[in-house]
Order: structure tokens, then C-alpha cells, then sequence
């Protein structure tokens, strides 16, 4: 295993290499070069050494996708604090909350959120900094303000002859030495704060630059429209692609399908990362009507023509995400198998990864030219996985992963680090799954989500809900058990349901029928009782999983 080396060190080389190079865009909007990142950085090391930072402090930020949010981030980490990313989407209390159990000194917040947090209810902080001008909106430390209201001056002090790459040089960090706590958005109670080491950015980094580094081009774009405060959009939405001299574009306002299509087809990215939900809707709006039409499922049914029909589906398909990346990486959550067996029968570049926050994420992945299907990848170089069963390859155990990526607990919460981390060093996933002799792995859903039938045998509602969401007029499902029955909650797709002017008699028609098609492809214990239709989404995570304990009997 290759010896973990400086992260900094990565991203100080990035800038040096790559300085007159366009880094951080805000789409339609504002550049920054690669040294504008590192002048930028620069000067807030002065606001931190004036104001009396010192290394482990915490500093947090709070905004949408941003340069700034980037540059601000990459400047606490170089200095040698600690970031706290927090999701923007959380409610004023959870920032609260997060930024005073944290113990953050700072806190960066984007103009939006801004709005929002109440300054009293965080008593501890010195204080807090506008994202999109760097400005103080509260200080409760005088150096602070003298530093923030003379930076010009003293960066000018410190520089008399120019800002110059030679100057570029950061704190050298330690593999063990904490980096970031990511605070996840959690499914009951207040969200953990998982402690991630440098060496689990690292370790990421180092696999996404060997191993996607050889594919994607310098200089190309990528479009980031997952949040930095997860760490799947962090890791490989703008630490890989920054270090790999990418041109990246945030698309800070809310990244609506119109938005992301417009993105893509005017930046062609090299790249894509994405979760499933935003994948199936592109899918299923915008390509299956297209071809689920008599004339087309002709063509597709007549062997001579086969081949090329499907190449020109994958054609279009393959413009839909700008007709120039490398493939498509999904992440977050499982793909439908019927938007996957769709994308795989016409040949397209896709591949699906697995990870946890508290493996900085990614634990197994793999190129799309080896993907197999329903797999998540195998495990990746510094990783390594184990299955927690009898007959790994047939029946399902909690999935335990350990090396580089993991994480190095949770943040004064020693009970639940010993719950999930054990004394050989395996982190124990929660996640259920197999793996084939091949090394691929594939999840069958979450330990705690398992449902037990009456007759002892193990049930995967996921695995039940992804047959039901490829079914007519359904949007999303959660399947929960109510004493010896199963019961499908169904959200249905309301543009189809309106477009043929259905009302909530021949829905709940409709339902019935999916529900009778259903059970024919189950298996007796698994059989679903009963549909029940929302009239609303449900809620979810900033990752798009549904919050599935809000929906438990």
C-alpha cells in the first residue's frame, strides 16, 4: 500500500502547476484563476494569524456552492484548521447547533443562510463572515476586526513586489491530524459529527487522481451540483478536479433539471458525478417517452436494426449530459434497475460507486467498462471490505470496510464511535450486502431497515421498493411493516397523474393494479397487503434518501 502522503501538499502542487489556469467559476457569473484562489487564501491565513487562530481551531462554513465557499474551505484546511461544513439546506437550529458543538471560532455563511441564523444563539463565536465580499457581518473579537478592516494594507506589507507562486506554501499536515468533521444529516436525532483525518482526504484524492486522473483531461470542465458540504460532491466534485487542474462551475443558485441540462450542454464536462434521482428524472421524462412508442419498440424488436437503434438512443442519451464525458458516476443511493438494465442494454457509460460519510466517502468503485449490474464497484486501493456472513457470496451480512478512508470517530460522542468501529479497525457500515467472488459488491439495503416476516425470513424493502417505482404513475415508495403486514406508502409522479386527468379514485385504481402486478414477483413473506397514497413528497435528506423513520408505524 502506497504511504499516505501531505494532502496539502496536493493541493499546494495544483496551484503552483496550474497558475494561470481557470479554477473556480460561478456559473454566469465570476472567475478565479488558479492564483486568485491563492491570493484569496492568502489573505484570510492573515485574518486567521491577526486574529488569533491557531491550528485545530474550528472554523465553519454554511452557503450554497460557491468559489468563495471553495476558496474559504481550502484556506482553513492549508492553514491547518479544522473545517466544519454544514449543509445549507439544515434549519437555522440545526446551524446552531452544529457550529456550537463543533466549538467553531468562525463561521463563513453564503448571503442566503445569512438571513436566517440567529448570531445569539451562538454564544461562542468570535465571528462570522460573508462568503460572497469576505466581509464581517458580526465580530466579537476586536483583532478580527482591526485584521479584516486592514487586510489590504497588510497584505501589501507582506507582499511588496507581487503575490508570486513561490510564496505559495501551506501547513504540512499529518496523516493522522484531524481535517474535517462533516456532520451528517442523519435519519433520527442530531446528526453525528464525523471526524475525518487528512489522510482520509488523501486517500480518496490519490484514487480519483490514479485512477480517473489518466482519463479525464487537464484543463476540461466539470459541473458541481452536488453540495461540498457532503462529502461525495466534496471528494470528487471539487478536491479531484481542482487537483487535477479542472475548470470547475458551481451552479450556486437552486440546480433545477432546466438549469443542469442548460449547464451541461454549454460546458460539455469531461465528467459527470450525480446521484440516481437526478439521472432517473433526465431518464424518464425526457428519453423513455421517446422510446416507448410503438414505432420505436418495432425497430428495437427487429434484429437488423437493433444495434443501430440502440446506438442512436445512447447517442442522445449520451448529448443530454453535454456529448463529452468521460462517463457518469452515480453515488448516494442505488440506481433503479430499470433506469440501469436501460442505460447497460444500450451500451452507456455509466458506473455506480458506494461510500459513507465516514470513509471521506468512497469505499468501492469501479470504470464502467467493468461495471456489473445491481454492483457498486469493488472495493477501491487503500480499502478493504468484508462481509459480515456465512456465505458472503449468497447471503447477506453487514458490510465492515477499513484502511485509509475511514474515519477517525465521532466527535465527543465516544459511545457511538465504539458502536460502529472496532478493535481491529473495521468500521462497521450498517449497510447489508454480498460479494461475489469476483470482489464486487452489491448492497441490499440498510441492517436497520431489514424487516423480519413472521415466519423469520429476512425482507429488503428497498429491494421491494425499486420493482414498485418502476411501475406506472409512481414517483417514489417506502415499504414499512404494520404487525405481519407489509404496506407500500406510494408518491405518484403528479405530472402524469394530471396530464391524463386522473382523479384520486382511478389512482387509487391504478395502485391497486400495480400492487396485484407486484406480488407476482414476489416471493410469499414479501407480498404487499396494501397501497397507500400521499398526497405530498416525502421528506428528505440533503442527499435526496428519503427520511424513512418519519414514515415508521
Amino acid at each position: 500500500m502506497k504511504s499516505v502522503q501531505s494532502f496539502n501538499k496536493c493541493i499546494e502542487r495544483a496551484i503552483i502547476e496550474n497558475w494561470e489556469q481557470d479554477s473556480l467559476t460561478d456559473y454566469q457569473g465570476e472567475t478565479l484563476q488558479y492564483r486568485d484562489v491563492a491570493r484569496i487564501i492568502e489573505k484570510l491565513h492573515i485574518v486567521f494569524e491577526e486574529s488569533g487562530i491557531q491550528c485545530g481551531d474550528k472554523i465553519a462554513l454554511c452557503g450554497r456552492n460557491s468559489s468563495h465557499w471553495g476558496v474559504a474551505f481550502l484556506a482553513t484546511l492549508t492553514y491547518g484548521a479544522v473545517a466544519v461544513p454544514i449543509l445549507h439546506e439544515f434549519t437555522a437550529d440545526q446551524v446552531h447547533n452544529i457550529v456550537n458543538h463543533s466549538d467553531a471560532r468562525l463561521l463563513f455563511v453564503g448571503d442566503w443562510v445569512a438571513t436566517g441564523i440567529n448570531v445569539e444563539a451562538m454564544p461562542t463565536l468570535e465571528a462570522i463572515i460573508n462568503l460572497p465580499d469576505f466581509s464581517l457581518m458580526v465580530s466579537r473579537n476586536e483583532k478580527i476586526s482591526y485584521a479584516r478592516e486592514h487586510l489590504n494594507e497588510m497584505f501589501g506589507k507582506k507582499y511588496p513586489k507581487f503575490f508570486r507562486k513561490q510564496h505559495v506554501s501551506y501547513y504540512e499536515d499529518k496523516a493522522e491530524e484531524l481535517a474535517v468533521i462533516n456532520y451528517t444529516s442523519g435519519t433520527t436525532g442530531f446528526s453525528k459529527g464525523v471526524m475525518l483525518p487528512y489522510r482520509a482526504l488523501w486517500g480518496n484524492l490519490d484514487f480519483a487522481l490514479t485512477e480517473l486522473g489518466t482519463t479525464i483531461p487537464h484543463h476540461s470542465n466539470m459541473v458541481c451540483i452536488l453540495p461540498m458540504a457532503h462529502m461525495y460532491g466534496m471528494a470528487f466534485e471539487f478536491l479531484f478536479p481542482l487537483c487535477h487542474g479542472v475548470h470547475l462551475y458551481y451552479l450556486n443558485r437552486l440546480p433545477s433539471p432546466s438549469l443542469i441540462a442548460k449547464a451541461y450542454a454549454e460546458l460539455k464536462p469531461s465528467l459527470v458525478i450525480a446521484v440516481p434521482l437526478i439521472i432517473e428524472k433526465i431518464i424518464r421524462k425526457r428519453v423513455f417517452p421517446k422510446i416507448q412508442n410503438h414505432a420505436m419498440r418495432l425497430l428495437l424488436n427487429t434484429p437488423i436494426l437493433n444495434k443501430k437503434v440502440k446506438q442512436k438512443i445512447c447517442e442522445q442519451v449520451y448529448q443530454a449530459f453535454g456529448g463529452n464525458a468521460y462517463e457518469i458516476v452515480i453515488g448516494g443511493a442505488a440506481l433503479s434497475q430499470e433506469v440501469e438494465q436501460f442505460l447497460m442494454s444500450i451500451d452507456f457509460p455509466v458506473t455506480v460507486g458506494y461510500g459513507t460519510t465516514e470513509c471521506a466517502p468512497l469505499i468501492s468503485y469501479c470504470d464502467y467498462h467493468y461495471f456489473r449490474s445491481r454492483s457498486c464497484g469493488r472495493p477501491i486501493y487503500h480499502m478493504e471490505c468484508h462481509i459480515d456472513s456465512p456465505d458472503p457470496e449468497n447471503i447477506a451480512g453487514e458490510i465492515l470496510t477499513r484502511g485509509t478512508n475511514v474515519m477517525l470517530g465521532y466527535y465527543k460522542n465516544e459511545e457511538a464511535t465504539r458502536e460502529v468501529l472496532d478493535s481491529e479497525g473495521w468500521y462497521h457500515t450498517g449497510d447489508l450486502g454480498t460479494m461475489d467472488s469476483d470482489g464486487f459488491v452489491y448492497i441490499r439495503g440498510r441492517l436497520k431497515n431489514m424487516l423480519l416476516s413472521a415466519n423469520g425470513q429476512n425482507i429488503y424493502p428497498e429491494e421491494i421498493e425499486d420493482q414498485l417505482n418502476s411501475m406506472a404513475m409512481i414517483a417514489e415508495s417506502v415499504v414499512i411493516q404494520e404487525g405481519d403486514r407489509l404496506v407500500a406508502l406510494v408518491y405518484p409522479d403528479m405530472e402524469e397523474v394530471e396530464s391524463m386527468g386522473f382523479g384520486a379514485e382511478e389512482v387509487a385504481g391504478l395502485m391497486e393494479e400495480n400492487r396485484l402486478q407486484l406480488n407476482q414477483l414476489l416471493p410469499p413473506f414479501s407480498k404487499i397487503s396494501e397501497v397507500r397514497v400521499r398526497e405530498t413528497e416525502f421528506e428528505k435528506t440533503p442527499k435526496k434518501s428519503i427520511k424513512r423513520y418519519l414514515y415508521q408505524p
